[in-house]
């Protein structure tokens, strides 16, 4: 487990994070594995080695002391009381081809140290955004190829299971219209993540991040993300002295594919390759002209405290109906002396004990990393091979996509709005962003 901070210990700042996961995830999840018999000896790494007792002790007081037959055993990197920006490298070797890695740490970095862990022949699940660049999606979908390797996004909305229905939906109604698409969190977390909010990577592709790939997910093989606008807004995050957008819009412009153009005739009204121009370098320069949907995704991190922590809900619109989700909202709610008034959501993660034990494994924030850890046991004992995975989890090929249009957002913010268009190769994989000229 590679970075030890909200998501995978719930350690910030010298204690439990002030959110829904201050007893953390990934760590959590990987020892109810293991005391299930899926997973075996586990690491931990970081980069500051001061902290790891305090983090150590934050464990055993969040897991240890709360759940029943947990074992918190741990190998830590680096050596307690160093520094390290490194001791990925050193935690890296101390493992085996086959075994399995996880990645949740600042956006800039995930390039660098899943590319180590797949050289090396580890299995990888990073969390999302995997990359920042088109290029560097690329490089990691060619290098596990080349090793063999499962690489695997962590984006646990597929596993939700109203997402799971919205999405089997969604590919029923037809062509793609039009989705409006919100996620936020708290002010609090600038100071979270003001480490790295505005230097090492943006509001945009830490929470769009999730709509965009369920958008990709449920349009995949239906339509394709050809022109990409973005926006934003500032000023409570500056006056915080962090300089970055409080709040991102990306528009999205989408274009349908030959079968989802097809009229109430039955007959093709458009299709994308009709609709496309090829140029000099193979790639394909899809720029309208076909069936087209638009998407709006917005983010962002200076809302008010509020029932929830994250607010969450998208509406989509397809040629042949809508479909409209609140998550934040299950209409479950708790009121407490202590901490108020909540809206509770134990389908991603039940941290209540049953019984003395752990009995989180059917929420889909748990359900993602087990799906990983099932699908790298069946890759190891030769039952499945890794390219089966792409149709069925959010593999680096399955998720090209989503690096493309955040990246292309991204570009659009630097330079003033000017929209971008995402070219595409022979096999339908987006390989270039190209500035829109006036």
């Amino acid at each position: 487990m590679i970075g030890t901070g909200e998501y995978t210990t719930g350690f910030v700042g010298g204690k439990a994070a002030d959110s829904d996961k201050g007893a953390g995830v990934v760590a959590l999840v990987m020892m109810d594995l293991r005391r299930r018999g899926k997973v075996g000896s586990l690491g931990l790494c970081g980069t500051n080695g001061v902290k790891l007792p305090a983090i150590r002790n934050h464990m055993q007081q969040q897991i240890g002391d709360v759940y029943s037959g947990m074992d918190l055993t741990c190998q830590t990197f680096p050596p307690d009381g160093k520094i390290d920006r490194s001791a990925y490298k050193t935690a890296l070797d101390a493992f085996s081809p086959g075994d399995a890695v996880t990645i949740f740490t600042p956006d800039d970095t995930h390039f660098e140290i899943a590319l180590a862990a797949i050289e090396r022949g580890l299995h990888v699940l990073v969390t999302k955004p995997p990359v920042k660049t088109l290029a560097h999606h690329l490089q990691l979908l060619e290098a596990s190829r080349r090793k063999n390797v499962l690489v695997m996004v962590e984006v646990h909305k597929r596993f939700d299971p109203i997402y799971v229905d919205a999405r089997d939906r969604i590919r029923n109604l037809g062509g793609f219209g039009y989705m409006n698409a919100y996620m936020s969190q708290p002010k609090h977390q600038l100071e979270t993540f003001k480490a790295w909010a505005g230097k090492s990577s943006d509001i945009s592709y830490y929470l769009n991040s999730h709509h965009i790939d369920f958008h990709e997910w449920s349009n995949q093989g239906m339509a394709k993300p050809v022109r990409v606008v973005g926006t934003a807004a500032t000023g409570v995050a500056k006056k915080r002295g962090i300089d970055t957008e409080d709040t991102i819009t990306l528009v999205v412009n989408w274009e349908n594919n030959a079968e989802q153009n097809r009229d109430e005739s039955g007959s093709s009204s458009s299709s994308s390759s009709s609709s496309s121009s090829s140029n000099s370098t193979g790639t394909t320069d899809s720029t309208g002209g076909g069936s087209q949907g638009v998407a709006v995704y917005t983010s962002s991190w200076v809302a008010p405290k509020s029932d929830v922590h994250s607010q969450q809900r998208f509406f989509y619109m397809g040629h042949g109906g809508e479909v409209r989700v609140d998550q934040a909202h299950r209409g479950y709610t708790v009121a407490t002396d202590a901490a108020g008034f909540a809206s509770c959501n134990p389908l991603f993660m039940k941290y209540t004990p049953s019984d003395g034990y752990f009995s989180g494994q059917n929420g889909y924030g748990y359900k993602s990393f087990e799906a990983f850890i099932d699908a790298v046991i069946d890759i190891n004992a030769g039952k499945s091979d890794v390219q089966s995975f792409d149709t069925v989890l959010p593999t680096i090929a399955a998720t090209v996509g989503s690096t493309a249009i955040l990246e292309a957002g991204r570009r659009s913010l630097d330079h003033g709005g000017q929209p971008y268009l995402i070219k595409y190769d022979g096999n339908g994989l987006p390989c270039d962003l190209t500035p829109v000229t006036y």
